[in-house]
């Protein structure tokens, strides 16, 4: 999900952050060198989650080596605030071009390794042109204002995505941080989170789509098949043997903790591998975006591992 991208990867490939941000030949080339030097078998980019919050007028701070870009001025102070003050996605403008160049820049390279478009879902965009707390209060008591701000992301959204396609991206994966079961409840979950992720994936026309959702799901487990989605990918928090049966027309992705990748030796990652794959697991990931402090060896233990363990299988 989102950040693949370590500072060992930086450093041997010479590209850095946060320049790789805003210049797609570094782009394609950090996540080209992550490949090659035995990390995660697709290439994935951007490696933040603000370049659509940014595309629609947020004002974001671009970090540094070992610091994502973050949204530090939102355009709109609640969401009856009027949407047209928003921009429209321009796909050849800005880091939106920057994106949809490195993914051409990948596809060019005509391997036969898989390219990853992310996408920031809807509710965490909308989280990010307006304040996150404001929206959540709004989701209650201005839902039709709600509405209106994420039928008008949603729009945004789909243009991107298409445009990442046509690019060459062979798979979309859509983000949703803040919109979570844990956080917004069932109904809401349903009302916003499912209803426009759902949107985007069925605009979209991409052999594989993965919906990743963070925090606890228990709550809203018998409505996770809804989404519209070919793989689902989930927090470390979630146990894979007990999300499992709610979803059996969904290859689960994930769940090796991504605290862990970046803290402990490489030995303890092929065990948290191991029991990921032998809770069930289809596709081996990380819960979450990684810490750019991860050690690379960890990142190659964890694919080979994977590699080993589905020949024993």
């Amino acid at each position: 999900m989102m950040n693949m991208i370590s500072r060992d990867i930086m450093v041997k490939s010479g590209c850095f952050w946060p320049e790789a941000h805003m210049d797609s030949e570094k782009m394609a080339a950090l996540t080209y060198a992550l490949n090659e030097a035995g990390g995660f078998e697709n290439y994935g980019v951007p490696f933040c989650m603000t370049v659509e919050a940014e595309a629609m007028g947020a004002k974001v701070n671009m970090g540094n080596l070992i610091c994502e870009p973050h949204v530090v001025d939102s355009p709109l102070k609640s969401t009856s605030s009027q949407v047209n003050l928003l921009k429209k996605i321009d796909v050849n403008s800005g880091r939106v071009k920057v994106v949809l160049d490195a993914i051409k820049i990948l596809k060019a390279k005509n391997t036969d390794v898989p390219i990853i478009g992310n996408v920031t879902g809807p509710v965490s965009t909308a989280g990010t042109l307006v304040d996150m707390s404001v929206l959540m209060r709004e989701f209650r008591k201005k839902p039709v204002d709600a509405e209106k701000l994420l039928n008008f992301i949603v729009e945004n959204l789909v243009v991107y995505a298409k445009a990442q396609v046509s690019a060459g991206a062979d798979v979309v994966c859509i983000s949703e941080p803040s919109g979570t079961g844990e956080i917004l409840g069932p109904k809401i979950f349903r009302d916003f989170t499912i209803k426009y992720v759902n949107r985007v994936l069925d605009a979209v026309d991409v052999p594989v789509k993965i919906v990743h959702i963070c925090g606890k799901l228990k709550r809203v487990y018998q409505i996770i098949p809804e989404f519209h989605c070919n793989i689902f990918s989930f927090d470390a928090i979630v146990p894979i043997m007990e999300i499992k049966p709610f979803i059996p027309e969904m290859a689960v992705m994930g769940n090796v903790s991504s605290f862990a990748l970046g803290e402990v030796f490489s030995e303890k990652v092929k065990s948290l591998v191991k029991l990921a794959m032998t809770k069930g697991v289809d596709v081996v990931a990380p819960a979450c975006g990684l810490s750019t402090t991860t050690p690379l060896i960890n990142i190659q233990t964890m694919v080979e591992t994977t590699k080993q363990e589905n020949v024993s299988l």
